[in-house]
């Protein structure tokens, strides 16, 4: 089935793209960078589909998902060898722009034609699938490449996530007939506004929940490595803890569909997010990489079922024929928040520490669902 294909891209592209973003923070690290230079890195993944990511999706929708994907593909995997052959601190940051940019061509491809191969029943499953892809990638990708760094070193980590990304861009290269071709919109593109899919009450309370989803979510993949490289951890412990997240967050997403029949997406979007709250307030109170490894699970259960409820109830909502676009609004979202919270996370944690940064999400995540509470509820 073409969706199980899709997913096996998502688990080569995104093992490269999440252990890109730990090998490039802990490489900094190593090189003398301060707190706040990692959370420029960071940010940097974010800022070129803050501005493009609305047009990506409208080019998905256009021209289809096929070329998008397997281009976005070659894309990572030739700036994840950049540090390789000029290993600098500058060149960190050309090719966190360069990964950030290239990787939203997949990432919202995948995420605006999901839903709906197979049919509308086939939804809520299509979207557990691809999100289950996602969470092995974040298992594979943080726990070899902090095993990478630890017995062959940061260059040649480099070089293995880059290596990732070829089978995907093969694959769609040499196989393109399984994916959808472009959508047919019912309407003229050149009346379609994006400020229309924002005035949906429903679906601006999606696209809400999936940026307050995108905080916690930045903060373990950005900060956690941080913190635990502060507190004495090798990059193959912090990569092992960061791989129990990725272990929840398969493991919850293999029965979301039956929680989706007796509960709905919006109440499981809900508790998901008052779960990762809890477990983000925890993490700066232990240093044992056990107790660590068990709220990075926690966390991952949270976060794990809130995300493919949030892109499954975008989808639904979303006028026909604009799937791929209101995908690239939500993306463009999630990339506001990835930009701007590890600037402030690592000025926080410069100036005042790991428990205000730590603190300061968990409250935002709990405030964030304590809304959608009050939104559900009126319904």
């Amino acid at each position: 089935m073409p969706i199980y294909l899709i997913a096996l891209l998502c688990v080569f592209n995104h093992s490269c793209f999440g252990g890109s973003r730990m090998a490039i923070a802990l490489y900094a690290l190593d090189l003398g960078a301060s707190q706040f230079d990692v959370g420029v890195l960071m940010a940097f993944y974010a800022l070129f589909p803050v501005f493009l990511a609305i047009w990506v999706g409208k080019l998905v929708d256009r021209i289809g998902p096929r070329n998008p994907m397997m281009y976005g593909s070659l894309g990572v995997g030739l700036a994840t060898l950049l540090p390789s052959f000029f290993p600098s601190l500058a060149t960190l940051y050309f090719c966190s722009l360069l990964i950030g940019f290239s990787f939203h061509f997949f990432f919202i491809a995948v995420n605006g034609v999901s839903g709906g191969i197979g049919g509308p029943e086939n939804r809520t499953k299509n979207y557990a699938v691809v999100s289950i892809g996602f969470s092995s990638a974040a298992f594979l990708g943080p726990f070899t490449t902090g095993f990478a760094i630890d017995h062959f070193g940061f260059l040649t980590a480099f070089q293995f996530l880059s290596a990732l990304t070829f089978v995907p861009f093969l694959l769609l290269l040499l196989k393109p007939d399984f994916l959808p071709g472009p959508n047919k919109q019912s309407s003229d593109r050149s009346k379609n506004k994006i400020t229309d899919l924002w005035k949906i009450p429903q679906l601006q309370g999606a696209f809400i929940a999936s940026g307050i989803l995108s905080s916690g979510l930045d903060l373990f993949q950005f900060y956690f490595p941080v913190y635990g490289h502060s507190i004495g951890l090798s990059a193959s412990i912090i990569g092992t803890v960061m791989a129990c997240f990725a272990v929840a967050t398969f493991s919850v997403r293999l029965i979301i569909p039956y929680f989706v029949k007796h509960w709905g997406e919006a109440v499981i979007l809900m508790y998901g997010i008052f779960i990762a709250a809890f477990a983000i307030a925890l993490f700066p109170f232990f240093a044992n990489p056990w107790i660590l490894g068990m709220i990075a699970f926690v966390l991952g259960l949270g976060l794990g079922s809130g995300q493919p409820m949030s892109m499954s109830l975008i989808y639904v909502l979303t006028p026909d024929g604009r799937s791929s676009e209101a995908a690239g609004l939500r993306i463009m979202i999630n990339n506001m928040v990835h930009f701007s919270f590890p600037l402030v996370f690592g000025g926080l944690g410069t100036a005042l520490g790991y428990f205000p940064v730590f603190l300061s999400n968990s409250a935002l995540l709990m405030s964030g669902a304590a809304f959608l509470k009050t939104k559900y509820n009126k319904k």
